[in-house]
């Protein structure tokens, strides 16, 4: 990983995602001279990156380049940054995933776990991994991203393939909680590290790619699984002991080749707390990606309730839903950079899920197994509009620090809504679950109200920021974008900024 320092020196002055290269046509950072500058695209030949910012030495405002030039660097960064975080969030998903893949191998059978004792597994793995998410983003300052994110993946990895060796309840809830604890923190550092190379209008198609690792993970996974599992008997194990032994081993094997560079110097958490134009942002996390939760973490047990009983063949069947995430999901943010729009290509990715489940609590009881696993199969891959949301909240928090502790704050509090999730499903509902798809709907519809409601929100502040802006001279215009001191403590509130949505 020597060529991430190579990116490092080439990439036009390395300026943080919210002080973007101009976003200009013709490959020049334009220098307007003594021209006020409105618009979040418009301040980074202007406005210099924070004075704590690593890159800033980098930093030049007279700098010019040819388009060609800015291919290059950004395909060589493709290639040497953005490939070697999909593979560690290869590795995390692999382990993370893989219990769902053993359920389909009699796991809780073997073990002598109810559905509840599963879902209190993953509540556990859930609180572990979110209580980790901030000591990690410390950590990562002290010591490093690339001395840190190697030692967080060898270390689930260990715990992955150590899981081989669980044999009751207890044993099971303690590995739930290591994978957990080891595992907190990656996802909000790999984005934070991206947003250092990214432009605004080049992250969210990166951040896309990303996620579809998830997606490419649980495809392998699956494949890998359907032979794995057919390992039962061999040592006298089960064949969920391979798949767990396997699988963390060869997330340790990518701990050693993975590293990576720096990340961030300093934190500052209450800025972003007390920001009330990411607050929105944040209750779309906890609730947004809810109604799909369960249904994506029951897939296998459902297969198995509606009839499904070959290992092979249930591994099999939950390869559709993943490859069908993948494509919604790159059309979906390929289409919101297009437009340049958040909001509706968000609610587009909520709304695929609500008449889907509808129809799931409607279908009369007994029998249409395959239109039972069809619309799972729709439910699951849904376009997940996770990336979008994680640029947007990106794209509106100008500062490199002040994107750090939002991203780490927006990736705990989709966790807990995954932990909400998680628990929605209950064995008395089974095996159509007619309850908890009710719920599932509530929330739903409660996710698209909020979408409204900040865009609203949004449009708002940008219009109050504009009516303050008219009322300025342009030598008060001038005089307020040259205000160093000023410009550091107002952040997004800044007049001349402007919230996208």
């Amino acid at each position: 990983m020597g060529k991430i320092d190579d990116i490092e020196n080439h990439t036009k002055g390395s300026p943080p995602a919210t002080l973007d290269r101009g976003d200009s046509h013709d490959g020049k950072a334009s220098l307007k001279g003594s021209e006020p500058h409105v618009g979040r695209s418009e301040l980074s030949d202007v406005i210099p990156p924070d004075d704590g910012y690593e890159g800033k030495h980098r930093w030049d405002p007279l700098a010019t380049w040819t388009p060609e030039e800015e291919k290059a660097v950004v395909r060589k960064t493709d290639i040497w940054l953005l490939s070697w975080l999909c593979v560690m969030f290869f590795g995390l998903q692999l382990d993370r995933g893989n219990l769902a893949n053993a359920l389909a191998d009699k796991f809780l059978d073997d073990l002598n776990l109810s559905r509840d004792d599963l879902n209190n597994g993953n509540t556990i793995q859930l609180v572990a991994f979110l209580s980790a998410e901030f000591p990690v983003q410390f950590l990562t300052k002290r010591y490093g991203f690339r001395y840190v994110l190697p030692a967080m993946m060898f270390a689930w990895g260990t715990v992955s393939w150590g899981q081989a060796w669980i044999h009751d309840r207890a044993s099971f809830y303690v590995t739930r909680a290591l994978i957990g604890a080891c595992e907190g923190g990656f996802i909000p550092g790999a984005i934070l590290y991206a947003t250092y190379f990214y432009t605004s209008s080049e992250l969210s198609t990166r951040l896309a790619v990303f996620w579809s690792t998830l997606n490419v993970a649980r495809v392998i996974s699956a494949l890998l699984a359907a032979g794995i599992l057919k390992m039962r008997g061999i040592g006298g194990h089960p064949g969920w002991f391979w798949l767990f032994l396997l699988e963390g081993l060869l997330t340790v094997l990518l701990a050693f080749i993975v590293s990576s560079a720096h990340l961030l110097k300093t934190l500052y958490v209450k800025a972003t707390w007390t920001d009330k134009s990411l607050w929105g942002l944040f209750f779309i996390g906890l609730i947004a990606y809810i109604p799909a939760t369960p249904v994506q973490g029951y897939l296998t047990l459902t297969l198995r309730d509606l009839g499904f009983t070959d290992s092979f063949e249930i591994n099999m069947l939950t390869i559709p839903s993943a490859v069908l995430q993948i494509i919604t999901m790159l059309i979906l943010a390929r289409s919101s950079k297009y437009f340049n729009e958040r909001t509706f290509h968000c609610f587009v990715g909520e709304f695929w899920v609500m008449p889907l489940l509808i129809a799931l609590i409607t279908l009369p009881d007994g029998g249409r197994e395959w239109g039972r696993y069809s619309l799972i199969t729709l439910i699951s891959g849904y376009p997940y509009f996770h990336p979008i949301v994680t640029s947007w909240i990106s794209e509106n928090t100008f500062d490199v620090k002040k994107r750090a502790i939002a991203a780490a704050t927006y990736n705990v509090i989709v966790q807990v809504g995954s932990l909400i999730g998680s628990q929605i499903y209950r064995d008395y509902q089974k095996p159509y679950y007619k309850i908890g798809n009710t719920t599932l709907v509530s929330i739903s519809a409660l996710a698209l109200i909020t979408f409204v409601v900040q865009r609203f929100v949004l449009v708002g502040l940008n219009k109050k920021k504009e009516k303050e802006w008219e009322k300025m001279s342009r030598e008060e215009q001038l005089a307020y974008q040259n205000d160093v001191t000023a410009r550091e403590l107002d952040g997004n509130k800044r007049l001349d900024f402007r919230f996208v949505y």
